[in-house]
């Protein structure tokens, strides 16, 4: 007689936690489900494929549509509201908990309503970002290689960038310090433009012409190591317009990428360095040479230094002030916080299975590699005099 009455007890136990809030049970429920069926489908790549084009990719044009008609970010306003409700939430929960009574109680409550909205947050992610992993990739839809590259081509490719930005670092304004000095407004002005050449080229890249937004609060986005950010859900573009301006162009396409439905880090970059140069306009094409120079820089660093140095020692002084402005301004940002939410978003991207392998440099580098090398084989046969 003692073990029914255990499960009956068991049972009402249940039956009263759920009744506790049924709203936010159903939702946790259902969230889990989402996040359930979406990790079951990773490896259905046509399944993935077939959500992109007809649930992700209209929802997010819907959503920047709208969002396109306020003048701000509605993003960093969701955010801001949210961060404010948790606070104020948890800190009244915490005084009731030790004030009032039913402490199992309130306490059951918190526990199941921070579930709640982490998981209904995630799931969401999921659904409209997570899919674009599982999908085909840009260089997929573009037909680009993006195979492994020779350290022949990676060089070359290397130092017609370094060409580049030294002739595109004299055509663009720089202030009483020599560091080159965008107009950030007119930057987003025109930003709407900016991917009108690529997506004749690349249908796969076609979107609704919408601008980028500036960040209100860009010096909170700095300390956690940010240039901008995608808002899957508001399917906005956002830039950090704090830092100095010699890679803003930059970052407001390669944002923008994101919102065409690139979702990888590195192609966004290659597709920031495309479009900016393709578009022809000399600020967006000088961020564009420093963007695709610092990623091929790198990779070159590590696989040949002694040419490298070669290399960037053919850096013209602008092009060395804009990098050394850059560092001086990150430096300043280099905080255990920076480090842990650095590794905190590297996890991240590695749970939706973003790494590269050993033969490669990265995808940036590789699509750049690629796509630029006929560009570079020439200049290098005839290489441009500049003054």
């Amino acid at each position: 007689m003692k073990r029914p009455t255990e499960k009956g007890e068991n049972v009402k136990k249940t039956v009263e936690f759920l009744k506790l809030a049924p709203r936010r049970v159903i939702m946790t429920v259902l969230s889990a489900a989402v996040i359930i069926a979406h990790l079951l489908t990773r490896s259905d790549h046509e399944l993935n494929v077939l959500l992109t084009e007809r649930l992700v990719r209209p929802a997010h044009r819907f959503l920047s549509v709208t969002a396109s008609h306020v003048p701000f970010s509605v993003a960093e306003v969701l955010v801001g509201l949210f961060v404010l409700w948790m606070v104020v939430y948890l800190i009244s929960q915490i005084v009731f908990l030790i004030r009032e009574g039913q402490r199992i109680r309130r306490l059951l409550l918190l526990m199941l309503t921070v579930l709640c909205v982490g998981l209904t947050i995630y799931a969401a992610f999921c659904v409209l970002w997570g899919i674009y992993y599982y999908g085909d990739d840009f260089a997929t839809q573009s037909g680009l290689d993006a195979g492994p590259v020779e350290i022949e081509e990676l060089r070359a490719v290397t130092i017609y960038f370094a060409s580049l930005a030294n002739e595109y670092a004299k055509l663009v304004p720089r202030d009483e310090n020599g560091v080159c000095s965008f107009d950030r407004d007119a930057i987003l002005a025109r930003s709407d433009e900016v991917y009108r050449a690529v997506e004749e080229m690349y249908p796969c890249l076609q979107a609704p012409d919408i601008r980028a937004k500036g960040v209100h609060f860009s010096r909170i986005v700095s300390y956690i190591d940010f240039t901008g950010f995608f808002f899957p859900f508001t399917a906005e573009a956002n830039v950090n317009t704090d830092f100095p301006t010699s890679l803003f162009p930059s970052t407001v396409a390669h944002e923008l990428a994101h919102q065409r439905g690139v979702a990888k880090e590195q192609e966004a970059n290659f597709c920031a360095v495309l479009s900016s140069l393709e578009y022809g306009d000399p600020e967006y094409c000088y961020s564009a040479c420093l963007l695709a120079y610092t990623h091929l820089g790198n990779a070159l660093y590590q696989a040949d230094r002694t040419t490298w140095s070669g290399i960037y020692s053919s850096l013209s002084e602008e092009v060395l002030t804009d990098f050394a402005a850059n560092r001086e301004y990150w430096k300043q940002f280099d905080t255990p916080v920076r480090k842990a939410y650095n590794t905190v978003y590297e996890n991240f991207l590695y749970s939706f299975d973003q790494s590269y392998g050993l033969r490669s440099y990265g995808k940036c580098v590789d699509l750049l590699v690629h796509y630029y090398i006929d560009d570079a084989r020439e200049l290098l046969a005839n290489p441009r005099i500049t003054d």
